[in-house]
């Protein structure tokens, strides 16, 4: 690992402390899976609230060329979203775990979907639907060498939750309350 210069400042990390606890916890439980709940009310046009915990709302909504109001980001930006959050939040904790100072981590997300289907009632053809190609660029700079941030990156793909959600099948169940 290189030292940090003077004049770079790192990222606020967590505690390492914390994170040894949390990893500790999770070695002695292997097989302990957590429900994680949301709840999504349709406010007007296409423009939703979706609640989790006792968070303020966070909004969803179309751009005008989906029929939106533009007020927020659409379901699909929110999905790239949510993936650029998880693997950042992976780099970060390994970064932290390796002890790598990291004083830069931003991840570009782009994704190619077919939207000629409008949610089933569109061209109803057969297609592919959902996200055919995500691209993630990750811009990291720290106190390690390009191999060790280039394996703190894969590392955090290959765990990350969302990633593996967009990667692999995954039960689903939609039904009247």
């Amino acid at each position: 690992m290189t030292q940090l210069t003077a004049e770079s400042q790192g990222l606020r990390p967590v505690s390492q402390e914390g994170l040894k606890e949390l990893t500790d916890k999770a070695r002695s439980n292997p097989n302990k899976v957590a429900t994680v709940r949301a709840k999504t009310v349709l406010e007007g046009q296409f423009r939703n609230l979706n609640y989790v915990r006792d968070l303020p709302a966070h909004v969803i909504d179309e751009p005008p060329t989906l029929l939106g109001q533009d007020t927020a980001p659409n379901p699909s930006e929110a999905v790239l979203a949510a993936l650029g959050s998880c693997l950042s939040v992976g780099i970060h904790a390994n970064a932290i775990a390796r002890d790598i100072q990291l004083t830069k981590l931003e991840l570009e997300l782009e994704g190619d979907i077919n939207i000629t289907g409008v949610w089933g009632i569109g061209d109803l053809s057969e297609k592919r639907l959902g996200f055919s190609d995500i691209r993630v660029k990750v811009a990291i700079e720290g106190n390690a060498s390009r191999e060790e941030l280039d394996d703190l990156v894969a590392h955090a793909n290959a765990w990350s939750p969302v990633a593996n959600t967009l990667r692999l099948p995954v039960n689903m169940e939609v039904s009247l309350a």
